[in-house]
């Protein structure tokens, strides 16, 4: 079996590492007035009657398929894909971006490329990136690494924490452009490694697109759709950015509460692609985002309005409901089978 740690990945001792620096940092909250904590998707700061939303994230090894592509103009996409969708789950409206990117050596014609994407980006979000930082670390870095800080705006009494949720609601799934910007170490273990497949070789069902090309699909960008329902009058209680983790960040909302994923709408061909590579669908829904890449949380009467308003910029569709299971996450697959996390 192929598994996130055979691919250098450890996402349990990630967790460890990640407590211990919080254990550490946590006392620097009260030198501020914090709304939430870094917990939750983004983090907030009252400033007067409004809080101020930041995220930081990056493309991560992602990076590494772009080279094997010679392709970097889709890169700079999944960056700021990765901060906003990650901003809007407070209910704050991204406004702005500073990015970060280290090289091994410039290349003028790769930061091209890579200034291209996150233009796009932020063109799709509708967010100004109003500076950054270029760094040049020849024994630190390989090739490049690109990250980006975001923020955003949300009114005091219109934050969404996910506090709200209660047992009845209805999870709501926006659709996945596909692998997005999470598990790629697995990925190219599971299909790259030993010349089981190369970049340029067709997907077993698509002849016109190679798996490097699917790989290399940016991040779908939530902004237009979360922030016209944002202002809307719904009670929207939570929002949830599928990412690294698959359907486990549910439990980043709220609690005491569970959650049953059992209406998940087919996932795309590279995820069967992967999974056909000796990797178990424990491992699948753990690691990737199935096909669902962002959910709301609602209350179930006023589910099918909010289905409808997405509907317009999205795909979506219910894909299952909150339960009193304390912590537990259960999806059923697209074998039908169900996996308790």
């Amino acid at each position: 079996m192929v598994t996130y740690s055979d691919s250098g990945v450890d996402i349990d001792l990630e967790e460890v590492t990640v407590s211990k620096l919080a254990e550490k940092l946590k006392p620097t909250l009260k030198y501020q007035d914090i709304i939430t904590e870094s917990g939750h998707f983004a983090a907030l700061v009252k400033m007067g009657d409004r809080g101020i939303a930041m995220s930081t994230d990056g493309v991560g090894s992602k990076i590494l398929i772009a080279k094997m592509m010679e392709k970097y103009d889709t890169v700079g996409i999944d960056c700021i894909a990765m901060v906003v969708n990650d901003i809007l789950c407070v209910g704050a409206e991204p406004i702005a971006l500073v990015d970060y990117l280290a090289v091994e050596n410039p290349d003028p014609e790769v930061a091209e490329q890579i200034a291209e994407g996150l233009a796009k980006g932020a063109e799709i979000s509708n967010i100004a990136i109003i500076g950054g930082e270029t760094a040049s670390l020849p024994e630190i870095v390989r090739d490049f690494d690109l990250a980006g800080t975001g923020i955003g705006f949300v009114d005091i009494d219109k934050i969404i924490t996910g506090e709200n949720i209660s047992e009845g609601d209805v999870l709501i799934g926006l659709g996945s452009s596909g692998i997005h910007s999470n598990g790629l170490s697995l990925a190219r273990k599971a299909l790259l490694e030993n010349n089981k497949f190369n970049v340029n070789d067709t997907l077993p069902n698509d002849s016109t697109t190679t798996i490097g090309e699917e790989l290399l699909k940016p991040t779908e960008i939530y902004v237009k759709p979360i922030v016209k329902l944002l202002k809307e009058n719904l009670n929207i209680k939570g929002l949830a950015h599928i990412t690294g983790g698959g359907f486990t960040n549910l439990k980043r909302l709220k609690k005491g509460i569970g959650f049953d994923v059992d209406n998940l709408p087919e996932p795309q061909e590279i995820f069967k692609l992967i999974y056909n590579q000796d990797v178990t669908l424990e491992e699948m829904y753990k690691v990737f985002n199935m096909g669902v890449g962002f959910v709301v949380i609602a209350p179930e009467e006023e589910s099918e309005e909010i289905i409808d308003i997405l509907n317009k910029d999205c795909e979506a569709c219910k894909i299952g409901k909150v339960t009193s299971n304390p912590d537990k996450v259960i999806v059923t697959t697209f074998e039908n089978t169900k996996i308790e996390y």
